[in-house]
């Protein structure tokens, strides 16, 4: 193994990795991993290297001090991995460790060239900073000149985020006619706003926005900036989400941070107009918490805390599995950061056959008994789901 420290000292001593993929487990047992990639990165103006773990499709990533990676990997090399293939620009190094830690270092010659170590490289929104967006403007995050305030950068981001989820789900809207789209509880509409700028603008697409939220001044004031920003086919209602009914058919269905069974209700909307696509954040999921039971996990929700956040991701299972039987392919996807608000999961449902639908049913059964579980949305959707 003393050929094999010197050589990573080295590389990692002159800075020259360019890569590394560690591989062939030692033992499988107790392992969560079964594959390393390492690269450079600089984080805050100092090179770390970021070990990637994989597991299966899953990855998680640690970003390790450049001072203190050369240790782990040499202790990845000793216990853990018996392969490797290291890349510098002056050669490839193929690792070989025998079971009796005999090692062979063959060397090749260089396939790869040193990139650029910006972890945190320019990203490139769809609402590009330096480009005046007039809805931007008026609603105070961006100068006349296209600059992002600096304290309404996370809306910016947000409503990039929010563009990038709508530009995934064009291919499933209709093409031949214009688009009805419905934003339930839109609020101050920032979002409505943008997918309206996003479609209408950039896309040119014909469409009819309606958002509605209960609060009159809210809407008043909303109606207002769509007049002034010559918005003609977005239009703000004051109404109840249950009991709204003005449409016979809608292409698309929004609601973010709806709140508990208020969201419910905007999917069995969505779900009876037969809306091609929905898209969901919800908020202040109270209905589980105050029926979830399971003796077995006792040491859970017997602390409020751990129970309210349980609750909230079981409600939103719950509501994808039963999407999922009632015509759409769902994902729960990361909306923004977990540090700009807890309400960070999206729902995303797009119209298409999830799978069987029998197997569907019994995974979803299975699950709302082990919680002791009456869902508002199956009560709701009662006779679009099958028999029990």
């Amino acid at each position: 193994m003393d050929a094999l420290r010197k050589l990573i000292h080295n590389i990692m001593e002159e800075g020259s990795l360019i890569t590394a993929t560690l591989s062939q487990l030692r033992k499988r047992e107790g392992m969560t991993y079964s594959k390393v990639t390492v690269k450079p990165v600089e984080l805050k103006n100092k090179l770390h290297y970021q070990f990637a773990y994989y597991s299966g499709t899953k990855v998680t990533h640690q970003n390790v001090p450049a001072d203190e990676a050369e240790a782990v990997l040499v202790d990845m090399f000793e216990n853990v991995f018996r392969q490797a293939m290291m890349y510098t620009p002056e050669a490839d190094y193929q690792v070989l460790i025998s079971k009796k830690y005999k090692v062979s270092i063959l060397t090749k010659s260089a396939s790869k060239t040193k990139t650029d170590l910006s972890h945190n490289r320019k990203k490139t929104y769809i609402l590009e900073e330096g480009e005046p967006v007039p809805f931007l403007v008026e609603l105070g995050i961006m100068s006349e000149d296209g600059k992002v305030f600096a304290r309404r950068y996370d809306k910016f981001k947000q409503i990039n985020r929010f563009l990038e989820m709508v530009e995934d789900v064009l291919p499933h809207l209709p093409e031949d006619r214009p688009l009805t789209i419905v934003d339930f509880g839109c609020g101050k509409s920032y979002l409505t706003f943008a997918l309206y700028h996003y479609l209408a603008v950039t896309a040119r697409r014909k469409l009819n926005i309606v958002g509605l939220d209960l609060k009159a001044d809210v809407i008043e004031h909303c109606s207002m900036l769509a007049k002034k920003l010559n918005y003609t086919q977005l239009q703000f209602l004051v109404g109840d989400i249950a009991e709204y009914d003005e449409l016979e058919q809608v292409d698309m269905v929004v609601t973010l941070h709806a709140c508990d069974t208020a969201t419910d209700a905007a999917l069995e909307k969505a779900v009876r107009w037969g809306a091609s696509v929905i898209l969901s954040v919800p908020c202040c999921q109270h209905e589980l918490f105050s029926q979830v039971q399971s003796p077995v996990m006792e040491p859970l929700l017997s602390h409020g805390i751990l129970k309210e956040r349980f609750s909230a991701l079981a409600t939103d299972a719950i509501r994808a599995k039963l999407l999922d039987l009632m015509g759409y392919k769902t994902q729960l996807l990361e909306f923004i950061d977990m540090e700009h608000t807890p309400k960070n999961i999206l729902i995303r449902a797009v119209s298409g056959s999830a799978g069987d639908r029998d197997k569907l049913w019994q995974e979803y059964t299975a699950f709302r008994d082990f919680l002791n579980a009456s869902p508002y949305l199956e009560r709701a959707c009662k006779d679009l789901l099958p028999d029990t």
